[in-house]
């Protein structure tokens, strides 16, 4: 009787304990489950390396995010899909998120994490220079200019007046051609002068087409560029997806800090298969090399009063638009702090 016992006893022991392992099994997928989170990025640019760094080398997935990465081609459509619900979070420059305040939205546009810090269009022209630049020389050219209130052609104009030049009067300012459609109309014959995003500027360089003469970026300084942004009640319902999120972008920040321009072109490349490697690596340096790439998601205040500058510069502000108000760095300033 007692040995019968004993093997009953065994045999329910065997069964609890199995049940047991199941049920934490259950519990440990559901643990590790991952949160899925849906970026739209306002396209597709080597620019962004940093987010796609964040991809590739798994800090997102590291962070138990399932990260869902659509190009929504263009600011308005950026912003249009992040207020009505089709995206959780935009890569957008930081002039959408006050576009969107003044329009009066209940639920403000927040910046929380920094992508970018510098324009990243540079002055291409159809000849060579032979010699060092002189901006003077724009004056009664035509020049192909970005889509007017938006943030490259504004950052742009501000350029230009900084060194004397009204861009409405000294110049025969194009803005009618689609930023799509840019490099085309350049290649094809329009403009003495054009704003290019790379890797078009580095590409016109290699075919002979177009001459890199100045960087807008570095002309227009620090400001916050391109941001990661989300709704106020979006940050409020999620603000542990929020640091998770802010903490892998930190990381690929700094893994871009510490990497060569080869190993980043490398960690990228995949998310530009039309693109030759030299030519990917050659952006890069270019970008890492005038400091566009941000080294932490801090949008800081003397950084949001220069965007504001130039919009204003631009005709393109009509109030000015609070740091606070907009700009939520609590997740980035902890990020910053804790990942080495």
């Amino acid at each position: 009787m007692n040995k019968r016992w004993k093997q009953g006893a065994a045999a329910v022991l065997a069964l609890g304990l199995g049940l047991a392992a199941v049920l934490t099994g259950c519990t440990a997928d559901r643990t590790e489950e991952s949160v899925k989170v849906r970026i739209g990025e306002v396209t597709r640019s080597i620019f962004y390396a940093p987010q796609y760094v964040a991809v590739n080398q798994g800090f997102f997935k590291a962070e138990g995010l399932d990260v869902e990465l659509t190009t929504t081609f263009g600011g308005d459509k950026t912003m249009t899909t992040l207020l009505t619900g089709g995206i959780d979070v935009a890569l957008v420059g930081s002039e959408t998120s006050i576009y969107v305040a003044q329009q009066g939205s209940g639920d403000p546009v927040m910046n929380f994490a920094q992508l970018t810090q510098t324009d990243g269009t540079f002055l291409v022209s159809r000849k060579p220079t032979g010699g060092a630049f002189d901006w003077n020389t724009l004056k009664g050219s035509t020049f192909l200019g970005q889509r007017k209130g938006g943030m490259p052609q504004m950052a742009g104009e501000f350029t230009l007046k900084k060194h004397g030049i009204n861009p409405q009067k000294d110049l025969n300012l194009l803005q009618n051609v689609e930023f799509a459609n840019i490099p085309t109309a350049f290649a094809s014959g329009t403009g003495d002068y054009v704003q290019l995003f790379e890797p078009q500027a580095t590409m016109f360089e290699k075919q002979g087409k177009g001459y890199v003469i100045a960087s807008f970026g570095v002309e227009s300084g620090r400001l916050p560029y391109t941001v990661f942004m989300a709704k106020k009640s979006y940050i409020d319902k999620n603000p542990d997806t929020l640091q998770k999120f802010t903490n892998a972008v930190q990381k690929a920040q700094n893994w871009v800090a510490a990497s060569s321009v080869e190993a980043i072109a490398d960690s990228i490349a995949s998310f530009f298969p039309d693109t030759d490697k030299e030519i990917i690596t050659g952006v890069v340096k270019r970008y890492k090399d005038q400091g566009s790439f941000a080294a932490d998601g801090i949008v800081d205040t003397e950084e949001w009063n220069n965007l504001q500058d130039v919009m204003e510069a631009a005709g393109e502000l009509k109030t000015r638009a609070d740091h606070g108000s907009l700009v939520d760095n609590r997740f980035a300033e902890k990020a910053k702090a804790a990942v080495k």
